[in-house]
C-alpha cells in the first residue's frame, strides 16, 4: 500500500510542478490553487508512505517520479525540446527509480 501511495504522491509532484509553471508566478488563480492543493496532497501522501518505507528510498522515488513526470509532460504538453540529450538522462532517471524500488 505504501508504494501505491508513494507513486500517487510522485504523480502529484508532477501536477504541482506543471501548475507552478502555468501559474505564471502565482498571477493566475486557477493554476495557483491547483499548485497549492497538489503540493499539500503530495506532501501528505509522501509523509504517509514514509511511515513504512525508508526515507532515502521513499524520497528518491518520489522526487524521481516528479522529475521524470515534469520533464516528460514539458516535452509532450509544453513544447519543450524532445531531443536525445534530454530523453536519455530522463530514461536513466526512470531506470534508477525502478531499480531503487526493486532493491527495497
Amino acid at each position: 500500500m505504501a508504494w501505491i501511495v508513494l507513486v500517487v504522491a510522485g504523480l502529484l509532484e508532477t501536477v504541482w510542478a506543471l501548475a507552478l509553471k502555468e501559474s505564471d508566478g502565482f498571477s493566475k488563480l486557477g493554476p495557483s490553487v491547483l499548485f497549492g492543493v497538489s503540493v499539500v496532497a503530495s506532501m501528505v501522501l509522501l509523509a504517509f508512505a514514509l511511515r513504512s518505507l525508508p526515507v532515502g528510498t521513499g524520497y528518491a522515488v518520489w522526487t524521481g517520479i516528479g522529475a521524470v513526470g515534469a520533464a516528460t509532460a514539458g516535452m509532450v504538453f509544453l513544447g519543450e525540446a524532445a531531443v536525445l540529450n534530454r530523453i536519455l538522462p530522463i530514461g536513466l532517471i526512470a531506470i534508477g527509480i525502478v531499480w531503487l524500488a526493486l532493491a527495497e
